[in-house]
């Protein structure tokens, strides 16, 4: 049995979240979220960059009922590393109502990949996020795209907004459909208009396969949650009133490596309209776009 303690600086999830004013049509699906262990059952990886606080499947199911979710989208943490068994337990628990991006390496086997399949695995993800890993994988995933292509599985990417102008390219290049983590990190300090910005709009714009995650506004601000981080909003419609059949949402539970607060998840689900001011736009978000990419296969 192994017994972890999570690191001195470690932020835990909010014990209590606020009820949400915004009532979440019925099936929302919160489409980004994690489980951390727990530690002595799922073992967190040796070449992990953080170690974190528990965060169960059981009390991510507490927090989805509590919120108003239907169903949710897991997403494999990198202090997992390329082992999925927690997820996979997730996945198993849910009665259907999960489904999960892992993270594999090159050497998995066709049978695991289709075990991975058959318990509700949909997507890998990717991190070209510098600070939390040793070496981009684009290698990688060049050759783990073409078979996951063949399970109908996507790419979830994860990098800065900064660094896009030396990843597009090879981004543009993937044979899948690709989904972009928390819309490529803008800097929300700069307008609109600014030219890292400017560019992940246009990479979603002329590429039909590229979807974006609206998530984390507490990750984005500058202002901060005393302001409700109102600052990401012009960010998040644009993209959502853009690319309304492309977008997905998710709370980001229980929001790793956070630094300087841990947000409210209640408060999160707030922004949601914010983010997308029309019932339309909303079911899209939601219901319609999750449930076509993680349900349809």
């Amino acid at each position: 049995m192994s017994k972890f303690t999570k690191d001195a600086d470690w932020l835990d999830w909010h014990p209590s979240p606020s009820k949400p004013v915004f009532k979440l049509p019925a099936g929302a699906v919160d489409a980004h979220c994690h489980v951390f262990g727990p530690g002595h059952q799922f073992p967190f990886a040796p070449e992990r960059k953080y170690t974190p606080c528990d965060a169960s499947k059981d009390q991510l199911w507490a927090l989805r009922d509590f919120l108003g979710f239907s169903r949710n989208v897991i997403v494999q943490a990198t202090c997992h590393g390329a082992d999925n068994r927690a997820l996979v337990d997730a996945l198993n628990a849910s009665n259907g109502l999960a489904r999960g991006v892992a993270t594999v390496k090159e050497n998995i086997t066709d049978a695991e990949l289709e075990a991975l399949h058959q318990a509700g695995v949909r997507g890998v993800r990717f991190n070209f996020v510098k600070r939390l890993v040793d070496a981009l994988p684009f290698d990688s995933l060049t050759r783990i795209a073409s078979r996951i292509k063949e399970l109908g599985w996507h790419i979830v990417i994860y990098f800065e907004g900064q660094d896009l102008p030396e990843l597009y390219d090879f981004f543009t290049s993937l044979p899948t459909t690709v989904v972009v983590d928390h819309m490529g990190r803008p800097d929300v300090s700069q307008p609109l208009d600014a030219p890292n910005f400017q560019l992940f709009m246009r990479l979603m714009g002329e590429n039909q396969n590229f979807w974006s995650k609206v998530s984390c506004p507490e990750r984005l601000s500058i202002d901060g949650p005393s302001k409700h981080y109102l600052d990401v909003v012009p960010f998040a419609r644009n993209v959502v009133e853009s690319f309304s059949d492309r977008v997905l949402w998710g709370t980001d539970w229980p929001h790793p490596n956070m630094k300087t607060h841990m947000p409210d998840d209640g408060q999160l689900v707030e922004m949601i309209p914010l983010f997308a001011p029309s019932t339309e736009l909303q079911r899209k978000l939601l219901i319609d776009n999750p449930m076509r990419l993680y349900w349809s296969n």
